[in-house]
């Protein structure tokens, strides 16, 4: 640091070196004689203890001279160094700093000799069609702009120049390979007016492929090709025109091919231009394409594409690689969504067969595996293939509730009738051991066994348990034996397609529970018909879904503890018996409503409240008669029997009523009464019709007071009113004749005093009417 500070001083012309020198020789030497006179006097004082006082204080003085001339001399450098030193680092920094500029000018003018070079190497490709140098040019000359741009005088108009000039020759070359690829890729589409609705509507499409080859080197294949592509490749615009031709080439050829039967795809070979790729119709009957016609299809335009165009590798990538890439999700989803649905099995019993079509499609994707389209073991293609027993098990149960919900929302009119001898036909299922030997084995230890056995002398008859004689819909018949199939393919499938088979006829109940009250409640509530049909149908279901679940049992694969169709049975009694008290509820309030114009059967002397109540009797009557045509034949008899019999005696009691509720019955009015009621006595019986055959009925017309509680009291009322107060005593026989069973004390004689005027003999009457 020194020499560099004299040499500074040196070429300053300020300091003269020698006389530096000199001054600090001369400081020197007074330094070291200061030094050792001091040294002398610490070694007397410290040591040999030589009182000097005098002598210490002339050196002090002597020592503050000489530090004087030092900070004098040191002053003097300082002064005289620091400011030589600043002009001399000032002085380098501008030689230094036009270096630079100078070296920048020279890097300036070395990317522009190299933008110039390669804008003419760039138009000397270009014009021989050497796209692939021509692209690589173009690169080296944007580069060098792109580095003219990081200098500080970004905003020369040369640079400005030079990148608009970059530009446009990029969008040049751009041109250019489009044209290229154009000429190697030439379509013929429909018209885009034409709306593309049918496979008629894409015969007009058509691709010519063209050769790729070198003109001027056959002995090169596809080399225009390859150049055209890497040239695309290093412009950033191979994807964006091999997105384009994938999009093109889907809509309208391969996706054609997929949708419709009747297309094919026909290949015109030419020898020195190339093929041509068009689309042909031909008559076919099949409304969904079958996998082997497809696949051939697919393959065979993605082979001829392979063969003319997409054969090329381009940064260690194959063309067809990249197109397979861009195409192949959604050309699987429309194979899987057009194609492979329709092709699952709807009967287990062809499930074998289907391996046909898993190995076609494993075929398939090994060629374009092979021609470079796809990449990767498993596709979702062939998975949803190998898949099929649980897209038969989804296709099966979406079938089996479509039919279903079918049959729920069908006409309830058409009905069959069940016989007690009515059984479910359940086809022969195969033991689930499947042991012959075992069978017959269990069959004669079972004989040997019956022979032994002791019977009891009283049997139960053939018909317990069984279903009574009635009327269901044929829908719901339909419904059980739609029931009965899918369990029975359900024994015949695998564990994961049996449980969901089993699952899905547990769901049909379930619809059938949620569905039919919502979608017929008017008609259940207008149409006593078929409310009486819909209480059968849940009946028969309810009754076969007690044994269903144990006939199929033993061959359906399930856990222990599944209730199976068990838990269903109380749900479905529970609907029926609604739907048909609501329509009871109907009638009883337009039975009641036609009796309450009867003006409460009071002043029947007057001729116009006989005939208005009359006429209310006769209308109710005729309600019933009416109501039982409708159930004839349709309800089960003892069901019959009673609903009749509630609903009759319903005005019974009605009637019963409004008399009691009368104060005072004058002999006419007694007598009209009495008429009434013999009328509905006379009639009420004949509304019990439950069989076609009038001969069978009258059974049920002789047990009329079985099933209407108050028919006996409507018996009693009739003679009262006809009878004398003895006769009357006479029946109530002191709380023990048949009056006294139908009739309170309070309630009699209620009854007495407002037939009879109040005499000695009512009274006496009234005294023995006690229990």
């Amino acid at each position: 640091m020194s020499s560099f500070v004299t040499e500074v001083l040196a070429s300053s012309g300020k300091l003269e070196k020698d006389d530096l020198a000199c001054k600090i020789s001369k400081l020197s030497r007074k330094v070291e004689e200061t030094k050792e006179e001091v040294t002398d006097m610490i070694n007397k004082k410290y040591i040999e203890f030589i009182p000097s006082m005098e002598g210490a204080e002339e050196l002090l003085d002597q020592v503050e001279s000489v530090s004087k001339d030092i900070d004098l001399l040191k002053s003097c450098i300082e002064n005289e160094v620091q400011q030589n030193l600043h002009d001399a680092v000032t002085e380098y920094a501008k030689l230094k700093q036009q270096l630079e500029k100078n070296t920048a000018v020279i890097d300036l003018l070395q990317h522009l000799q190299e933008f110039d070079t390669a804008i003419e190497e760039y138009h000397r490709a270009l014009q021989e069609k050497n796209y692939v140098v021509a692209a690589k040019q173009h690169g080296t000359a944007r580069a060098c702009v792109d580095a003219l741009k990081t200098w500080k005088d970004t905003e020369l108009p040369i640079v400005r120049a030079l990148s608009s000039e970059i530009t446009i020759q990029r969008e040049n070359l751009i041109y250019h390979l489009g044209e290229e690829w154009q000429k190697l890729a030439v379509w013929k589409l429909p018209s885009t007016k034409t709306e593309l609705t049918g496979a008629k509507s894409f015969l007009k499409t058509a691709l010519h492929l063209n050769k790729g080859g070198s003109k001027v080197d056959e002995s090169v294949p596809h080399a225009l090709l390859s150049s055209i592509l890497q040239a695309l490749s290093i412009q950033g615009e191979l994807h964006k025109k091999i997105k384009l031709f994938g999009q093109v080439l889907f809509k309208y050829i391969l996706k054609p091919l997929i949708l419709y039967p009747s297309l094919v795809v026909e290949v015109s070979s030419q020898p020195e231009q190339g093929a041509v790729l068009s689309l042909q119709c031909l008559e076919t009957k099949a409304e969904h394409p079958d996998p082997s016609q497809v696949y051939t299809k697919v393959l065979t335009v993605l082979k001829t594409l392979h063969e003319h165009l997409f054969d090329v590798s381009v940064d260690e990538k194959k063309v067809s690689e990249i197109l397979g890439g861009l195409i192949w999700e959604e050309m699987s989803e429309c194979i899987i969504r057009e194609c492979l649905v329709h092709s699952i099995p709807a009967n287990s019993s062809q499930l074998a067969e289907y391996s046909e079509v898993i190995k076609q499609t494993e075929d398939f994707e090994s060629s374009l595996k092979e021609m470079g389209y796809l990449a990767g073991d498993s596709t979702e293609l062939l998975k949803y293939a190998r898949n099929v027993n649980c897209h038969f098990a989804s296709k099966k149960c979406q079938d089996v509730i479509v039919a279903a919900r079918k049959l729920m929302t069908s006409e309830m009119h058409n009905t069959v009738k069940i016989t007690p001898e009515y059984k479910l036909s359940i086809p022969k299922l195969l033991s689930p051991s499947g042991g012959e030997k075992e069978r017959k084995e269990s069959s004669k230890r079972s004989g040997h066994y019956d022979q032994q056995s002791l019977e009891n002398e009283k049997q139960l008859s053939p018909n317990t348990l069984c279903l009574p004689v009635c009327r269901i819909s044929e829908s719901v018949q339909q419904l059980m034996d739609l029931a009965i199939q899918t369990l029975s393919e359900a024994v015949g499938s695998s564990p994961q397609c049996g449980v969901q088979l089993f699952y899905t006829v547990r769901n049909i109940f379930h619809l059938f529970y949620d569905v039919v009250p919502t979608y017929h409640k008017d008609n259940f509530l207008k149409l006593p018909h078929l409310a009486a049909i819909q209480h059968n149908n849940c009946m028969f279901i309810a009754h076969h879904l007690l044994t269903l679940g144990f006939q199929f049992k033993p061959y359906l694969p399930l856990k222990d503890g599944v209730a199976y169709f068990v838990d269903l049975v109380p749900g479905f009694r529970r609907l029926g018996a609604l739907c048909f008290v609501a329509q009871m509820n109907v009638q009883k309030a337009e039975m009641l409503e036609r009796l309450s114009t009867a003006r409460n059967f009071s002043n029947l002397d007057d001729e116009e409240n006989y005939s208005v109540a009359s006429k209310a009797i006769r209308q109710v009557i005729h309600q019933l008669r009416r109501l039982g045509k409708v159930w004839q034949d349709v309800l089960p008899v003892n069901i019959y029997c009673k609903a009749m019999g509630t609903l009759l005696n319903t005005a019974i009691l009605e009637l019963i009523n409004k008399i009691m509720m009368l104060e005072d019955i004058s002999n006419v009015d007694g007598e009209r009464l009495r008429t009434l009621c013999q009328t509905i006595i006379e009639e009420g019986p004949l509304v019990f019709n439950p069989l076609p055959d009038e001969n069978k009925n009258e059974k049920y017309q002789e047990e009329v007071p079985v099933y209407v509680k108050k028919w006996m009291t409507l018996k009693e009322i009739s003679m009262v009113l006809n009878a004398n107060l003895q006769e009357i005593v006479d029946r109530w026989a002191e709380g023990k004749g048949p009056l006294a069973v139908e009739f309170s004390c309070n309630e009699m004689k209620s009854l007495i005093r407002a037939l009879f005027k109040n005499t000695e003999r009512r009274a006496a009457a009234l005294a023995k009417i006690v229990k």
